[in-house]
């Protein structure tokens, strides 16, 4: 992109300043700025352009009012909310303070040439910044390795990166234009609501420069938790997924008929392994063609499926939104009798080169394209495929030289006011995911949608899980993948994951290892690999590791209630599953770019492995008390510490507090991790595990008493207890004497309480275990 030159225009001198509804309307020489307060700490700053923009990524409309006060000063202007003041200068400078004086931005006054923006903000020493999608990059975007180069820059352009990537490529397949500061006064996280392509950039000021479109965006403030629960709401909450979907998926390009997926199925039951689906990729379709499927190589699919899912296991398909460009196949004339697909300037089809050879692509801009693909899913379904893979829908094309991907004089619908492929890029996979999701809602009403799509951008996570692609078999890589899920998850996007032991070539048996046990945590637990690589499943590698896999992916199963809860907490707040450190005290700056370790929720403290032939390694642990998963040992937080690592272990320390709940067929297990003192919470979130119908939620109450501990249950919600009977199993003490709803119980051992539903349990217990 080129710079924007000295000659841009800038807002120059404010000729009118005036109250507006919920915040304020400033006209200057050059430029026109409208500010309004959507909450008390969400502000959206609108510097006014002829095109606004299509509100692809806004889900909120309608705000409650906000009482805002408007404050003239000698040179500039004060808009203030109950926790948010804006002072806007006489030259168009910005500046966000909270209301009881701490700075938390300041912007410089945009500067536009042509169609091109370049907007800039003054960045604190300190200050570190995370966000933008997905990216093979440092937790903190603003980490460079020499402080004497030049800042890092970052690409907003939907990549397709053909193949493999390692640390460092950019862009990659979902990019998202949001970010969050954290410095010493505070955190804000701003979201440009732009599609087009642009270039972030972070050194002294904050630098993003957009090729077109408008300045629109939008600021929030807050804690990171409270940051991500304002962006949800505005550009949508993550779907409540199905409850399959947290179980463990294999794939492989190469699975190339009925029997060979059949006997992968088998080899899970042989080998005791769990499973929950397998995903088929281009392998099952006719010529490559979208929504087909093989006759010859997959004869009775609608049978197998059915087969499978008696098993417990789904099939999830590929779907590319290339249309193979021949006559006489219905898929095609339909898209060309219907003027759905993609067209260039001079009003011909534009053709470009994918799996099936030359294709036309649909306009999801347009509606009508929307619906008319969401149509296509129906012969699948009814096939008993369950879930949908979306690949390929930066777009990507097959090319020898440039972008890969449709010419940016493309011409798109955008809603019906026209625009070209500059603007659309983006927001492609996003509408492709938004087609599929209301194609799945209306032809199977009764179940939840299930699609993982590998593009999209902001408000995704109200249509689709995603992956992070094609990256590379390295330690390298594995250790990347932290980092990237990370900000995915600060960008709104809650549900991803790796191809575990990376996507093209041949994994050592200790990197496929490390890799299984870190993804064993993360919310989509995947294997897939290229057709170039040799088959990939627990049992390939033989012993110890296929032990090791089959302990790992058992504690995963057992961990579901786990996972489908914090699910249902990231569909009312928006917070991700996976966390930084910095979630839990982001007063802490040594957890600031700690990007070896993560947490899921706020119990889990998950330290992989990332380098070869590791047994232990250092782990930085946040404020509190902690125990080590595997063993109880007591730590102490605010602290470094060497844990042991071997092989058949990684270092996992559980927060104290913590009552993590776990299942072991129709018993619940309440691990009971007590705090030294005080009380905590834990909830439990119960439904069908798909579906719209009820649900419950209990909500556990532990307070440390002086001779043990009080756990008193409350519930929401109208569906039964799915459980027979709960096991309270209690960490770091011992059970003396124990009270169910006021009748004492005799029958327990030292660590562990069975019994039925209950309102009140009363333990005694002996001394904490001492810590170390």
């Amino acid at each position: 992109m080129s710079n924007i030159s000295k000659t841009s225009q800038s807002p120059e001198k404010c000729l009118k300043a005036e109250s507006s509804f919920q915040g304020g309307y400033f006209q200057f020489k050059q430029l026109e700025l409208e500010i309004k307060f959507l909450a008390a700490d969400l502000v959206q700053i609108d510097w006014k352009y002829p095109v606004p923009p299509v509100p692809y990524g806004i889900i909120a409309q309608d705000w409650p009012m906000v009482e805002t006060t408007f404050e003239q000063r000698q040179n500039e202007w004060i808009i203030s909310s109950s926790k948010l003041k804006v002072l806007v200068s006489q030259e168009g400078s910005i500046t966000f303070y909270t209301t009881d004086g701490q700075l938390l931005r300041e912007e410089l006054p945009p500067q536009r040439q042509g169609q091109q923006w370049l907007h800039q903000a003054k960045l604190q020493l300190e200050e570190h910044i995370y966000g933008l999608g997905e990216r093979a990059a440092p937790l903190n975007l603003r980490t460079s390795p020499n402080t004497d180069e030049p800042p890092r820059s970052y690409q907003m352009w939907n990549y397709d990166m053909g193949g493999r990537y390692g640390p460092g490529a950019d862009p990659l397949y979902l990019c998202i234009p949001l970010y969050l500061g954290l410095h010493a006064q505070g955190s804000y996280l701003i979201f440009y609501e732009n599609p087009y392509r642009a270039t972030f950039s972070f050194k002294d000021v904050a630098r993003a420069e957009f090729e077109g479109g408008a300045l629109r965006y939008y600021v929030a403030s807050g804690e990171p938790a409270q940051l991500l629960k304002r962006y949800t709401e505005l550009t949508g909450r993550p779907v409540l997924p199905p409850y399959w979907a947290f179980g463990y998926h294999q794939s492989r390009w190469g699975y190339e008929t009925e029997e060979v997926i059949r006997s992968v199925a088998q080899g899970f039951i042989t080998h005791n392994l769990p499973l929950s689906a397998i995903h088929l990729d281009i392998d099952c379709q006719n010529g490559f063609r979208a929504f087909t499927i093989d006759p010859d190589r997959f004869p009775k699919l609608a049978n197998f499926s059915q087969e499978l899912k008696e098993r417990g296991v789904r099939l999830v398909t590929i779907i590319n939104p290339g249309v193979k460009a021949e006559r006489n196949r219905k898929l095609f004339e339909e898209g060309i009798a219907q003027d759905i697909f993609c067209k260039g300037e001079d009003g011909k089809l534009i053709l470009a080169p994918v799996w099936p050879g030359m294709c036309a692509f649909p306009d999801f801009t347009n509606p009508q394209a929307r619906h008319w693909w969401s149509r296509q899913y129906e012969y699948l379904l009814d096939l008993g495929i369950a879930g949908f893979w979306h690949d390929m829908n930066e777009p990507g094309v097959f090319t020898l030289w440039g972008d890969a991907t449709l010419p940016t004089v493309t011409q798109h619908a955008m809603e019906g006011r026209g625009g070209d492929h500059r603007e659309a890029h983006n927001v492609y996979g996003l509408l492709q995911a938004q087609a599929g999701y209301e194609a799945l809602r209306n032809y199977q009403p009764e179940l939840r949608p299930f699609i993982v799509s590998r593009a999209g951008w902001a408000g995704l996570q109200r249509y689709a899980w995603t992956w992070t692609g094609d990256i590379d078999i390295t330690w390298q890589a594995l250790a990347q993948t932290i980092p990237t899920v990370l900000n995915m998850g600060l960008s709104g996007i809650p549900y991803t994951g790796p191809d575990i032991g990376g996507f093209k070539g041949d994994p050592t048996a200790e990197l496929y290892l490390r890799w299984f046990q870190m993804a064993s945590f993360l919310p989509f637990c995947r294997t897939h690999s290229a057709n170039n690589a040799k088959p990939r499943t627990p049992w390939s590698y033989g012993e110890p590791t296929l032990s090791i896999v089959r302990k790992f992916l058992k504690l995963r199963y057992s961990l579901l209630p786990y996972f489908y809860t914090l699910a249902w907490e990231a569909n009312q707040t928006g917070y991700p599953l996976i966390r930084p450190l910095f979630w839990l005290d982001n007063e802490d700056r040594r957890l600031w770019d700690v990007e070896d370790s993560f947490l899921v929720g706020n119990a889990l403290m998950v330290c992989p492995i990332l380098k070869p032939e590791k047994r232990s390694r250092r782990v930085l642990v946040p404020k509190g008390h902690w125990y080590h998963f595997w063993d109880d040992q007591v730590l102490e937080g605010k602290c470094e510490i060497e844990l042991d690592a071997p092989l058949e272990q990684i270092p996992l320390l559980v927060r104290a507090g913590s009552i993590l709940p776990m299942e072991t067929g129709q018993r619940l297990i309440l691990h009971i991790y007590p705090l030294i003192e005080g009380y905590s919470q834990g909830y439990l979130y119960s439904d069908a595990k798909d579906g719209y119908g009820d649900w419950r939620l209990d909500t556990f109450t532990l307070a440390r008493e002086e001779e043990g501990l009080e756990l008193i249950r409350s519930e929401q919600g109208n569906y039964d207890f799915p459980y027979s009977e709960i096991e309270l199993y209690l960490h770091g003490m011992k059970l003396q004497q124990v009270w169910v709803d006021g009748e004492e119980i005799t029958d327990f051992s030292p660590e562990k309480l069975v019994c039925c539903l209950f309102n009140k349990v009363r333990l005694i217990v002996e001394l904490m275990i001492v810590d170390s």
